[in-house]
């Protein structure tokens, strides 16, 4: 059961936890806006400059010198794609490879896909409304230099040829018409000043400038100029950025946090673990003082058990001893020899439970020796050879010549109990055997095994135990006291089955004398 205290300690820690891992990825997220924030800073500084390329070109640009500067851009490795739209989002000049848009907006003008580890923005400048053309596409009639009727000098016209296109594709400059710079405020001749005559959607005075010349004649009409800013003109842009190594080191941040989150769990875990540990320990610590209390308590009570046991066998000796003399007098009547033949029988039984309760109350201590097993078995069969010749039972002792480390008493008496339990339970010519196998080392063990009904499973864990008896006639210490041995020698026993019938006991981890 988990105490309170255990309670407090683990909320603790799981608090400490919950809050360095929020702090990490709070961390995180700072560190991925501050990466996104300094990848837009550069992203603005590449938009404006390509809105200063723009904006130092004249009204006409050429599509084919544009696409130069962005191709550059392109090589440089910052910008993977870049495409400049008109009015109506569609492409004029593009450079890289072709850009696929998001499905829905664009959330402040930027995408950041982490699949392909690229951001993607648009319009963060204005452009200016510079029309882009193909080298094709500019007009070819120039008139020769020195034409009569040129209303502009050979050096106005010159000064207005479209940057990015040779003098070959300049668009030609009739009489009385001009070439106008709409990145200036145009030049509005004298004679139109106060007309009021101003076209309506006109850009920076774009279409007014470039549709009026000095002499009034008309070179593009209003409706083919907006046609022309709507569908030419350079009004925003979509540019892609490789965003890979921003990422990179985002990704490497994010690995370091998780690891840093994964040792403070070891570290969490590591210290429940230990308090578990140290409230174990408390408690074992109680409860072993506590056991060592009530083993002394029971060391004293079976003093007293054993004194009394002690005391009480001396009257029942002099009560079996009257009793054996009343039944040998000669003038005692049958009835009166046949009570007190029953009165020596149950003394006598009382005296031997009183003997193996001194036995087993009698504390071990254990003086090893080099004991040889095999002449030791044959000792206690002599010892046991009225109940084995009562029975015609056949003893098989198969020790060999192996020399072990035991206090010989103790294993003597073991071994007697052993012997008398498998005699009691074999039928008429049974057979019992002694045999000892080695072990790893320099250990081995002993079965004595008889052919008898044997133990059953549910019984196994508790034959061992006090006063525990499948025999009529038994007193259930003789396996009790056999267990008191082997323990303190440091041995293990256990009950198994015999093979094809029959229980074996197994006396496991004896130590070999060298």
């Amino acid at each position: 059961m988990i105490t309170r205290r255990s309670w407090m300690v683990y909320s603790v820690l799981t608090a400490i936890w919950l809050l360095l891992a929020g702090w990490q990825m709070a961390e995180h997220y700072e560190m991925r806006k501050m990466a996104q924030a300094g990848f837009r800073h550069r992203a603005e500084d590449i938009s404006n400059t390509l809105a200063l390329i723009m904006r130092s070109q004249r009204f006409f640009v050429s599509r084919e010198r544009i696409e130069t500067v962005l191709n550059e851009l392109v090589k440089q490795g910052e910008v993977s794609s870049i495409k400049l739209l008109n009015v109506a989002g569609e492409e004029v000049a593009s450079a890289g490879a072709p850009i696929e848009l998001p499905k829905t907006e664009l959330p402040n003008g930027e995408f950041w896909d982490d699949e392909k580890k690229t951001m993607t923005v648009m319009n963060l400048v204005d452009l200016g409304t510079n029309i882009i053309m193909s080298a094709s596409e500019f007009p070819t009639n120039r008139p020769p230099r020195g034409q009569p009727g040129d209303g502009a000098s050979q050096g106005e016209r010159d000064r207005n040829i479209p940057s990015g296109a040779d003098a070959s594709a300049a668009p030609s400059i009739p009489s009385g018409e001009t070439f106008v710079d709409t990145n200036r405020p145009p030049q509005t001749p004298s004679s139109a000043v106060n007309t009021g005559d101003k076209p309506a959607g006109s850009t920076n005075g774009a279409a007014a400038g470039f549709r009026r010349g000095f002499s009034g004649h008309q070179r593009f009409s209003e409706e083919e100029i907006k046609k022309m800013i709507l569908n030419k003109s350079a009004h925003g842009f979509i540019m892609v950025m490789p965003a890979r190594f921003p990422q990179m080191i985002l990704e490497h941040d994010f690995l370091t946090r998780l690891f840093i989150i994964f040792l403070a769990t070891v570290a969490v875990v590591g210290l429940g673990l230990a308090w578990r540990n140290v409230v174990r320990n408390s408690e074992l610590q109680i409860r072993l003082v506590r056991t060592s209390e009530l083993n002394s308590h029971l060391k004293e009570m079976n003093l007293a058990a054993a004194g009394l046991a002690h005391e009480t066998r001396n009257p029942l000796n002099i009560v079996s001893g009257l009793a054996q003399m009343i039944f040998k007098m000669e003038t005692a009547p049958p009835e009166i020899r046949l009570k007190v033949r029953e009165i020596i029988e149950e003394t006598d039984r009382v005296a031997a439970q009183l003997n193996e309760f001194i036995n087993y109350s009698r504390p071990r201590e254990v003086r090893r020796t080099n004991v040889r097993l095999q002449p030791l078995a044959a000792d206690v069969a002599r010892a046991l050879n009225y109940d084995i010749e009562e029975k015609k039972v056949r003893f098989l002792n198969e020790c060999g010549e192996l020399l072990v480390e035991a206090d010989e008493q103790l294993l003597r008496q073991a071994m007697f109990n052993l012997f008398l339990n498998a005699i009691q339970a074999v039928p008429q010519e049974g057979v019992i055997t002694i045999r000892t196998t080695r072990e790893s080392g320099n250990q081995c063990f002993v079965d004595i095994m008889d052919n008898g009904p044997g133990v059953p499973v549910e019984n196994r864990a508790d034959i061992f135990k006090p006063y525990f008896t499948t025999h009529q006639e038994g007193t259930g210490l003789g396996l009790a006291v056999v267990q008191q041995i082997v323990l303190a020698h440091g041995w293990e026993i256990e009950c198994r089955s015999n093979n094809p019938v029959g229980a074996c006991f197994r006396i496991k981890h004896i130590r070999m004398a060298t």
